[in-house]
C-alpha cells in the first residue's frame, strides 16, 4: 500500500521507521494527550512497530497504521483501528511537533480514510481527543466529523490528572 497526496506519501508502518518513530514516540511533550504514549523506552517502540507491520499483512486486520512521509522524511502516522465489528473506523494520529501546524496530520487522515472507504467500505469513522487538544480537534471538524460526547476518564500514561475527552464521528 502506497498513498500519495499532493505533499505526502503513506505506506505501511514499520521497523524501517525506527529511529523516526521513537523521536515522537518517547516525546513526552509531543505525547503530553495521548493515552497510550510516550513509550518508555526503544524496545517498546520497536515491538509496536512489529506489531502494526504484521496487521497489513492480515486479510482482517484490527488496526492500521501508517507512516506520513514529507519529502522521503518519516514525520508521524496515522491509524485506522477496526472497531463495531469492522463497521467503524476509529482514527488516530500522531506528528513530531517539529511538523505541527503545517496541515499534514488533516491531508494524510482524509487520504487514509478513503483508501479505507475503497478497500475496507469504511463509511463510518469515530475519533477521540483530549478536550483541550484543539489542534486535534480542528483536524477532526475539518474532517467533517460532528461532535457526538464529552466525558471524563482520559488518562495519559505517565500522568495521574484525569481529563475530559471528546468523540467526533463521521458517516459518508
Amino acid at each position: 500500500m502506497i498513498i500519495k497526496t499532493a505533499r505526502l506519501i503513506l505506506e505501511p508502518l514499520s521497523t524501517k521507521h525506527f529511529p523516526t518513530a521513537c523521536k515522537y514516540m518517547t516525546d513526552s511533550e509531543n505525547a503530553r494527550m495521548m493515552i497510550f504514549l510516550p513509550c518508555e523506552n526503544y524496545k517498546e517502540v520497536m515491538d509496536y512497530l512489529h506489531k502494526a507491520y504484521m496487521q497489513w499483512e492480515k486479510g482482517k486486520p484490527e488496526y492500521l497504521d501508517a507512516a506520513i512521509i514529507l519529502d522521503g522524511i518519516h514525520i508521524g502516522a496515522v491509524s485506522i483501528e477496526f472497531v463495531n465489528n469492522g463497521k467503524t473506523g476509529e482514527l488516530g494520529w500522531i506528528i513530531d511537533r517539529n511538523y505541527w501546524g503545517n496541515g499534514y496530520t488533516f491531508e494524510a487522515a482524509k487520504s487514509f480514510m478513503e483508501y479505507c472507504r475503497e478497500k475496507y467500505n469504511l463509511t463510518h469513522y469515530i475519533a477521540h481527543a483530549d478536550s483541550e487538544n484543539r489542534s486535534s480537534i480542528r483536524i477532526m471538524e475539518k474532517l467533517g466529523m460532528t461532535l457526538v460526547n464529552i466525558y471524563s476518564g482520559r488518562k495519559n500514561r505517565i500522568s495521574d490528572e484525569i481529563r475530559k475527552e471528546v468523540m467526533y464521528e463521521l458517516f459518508i
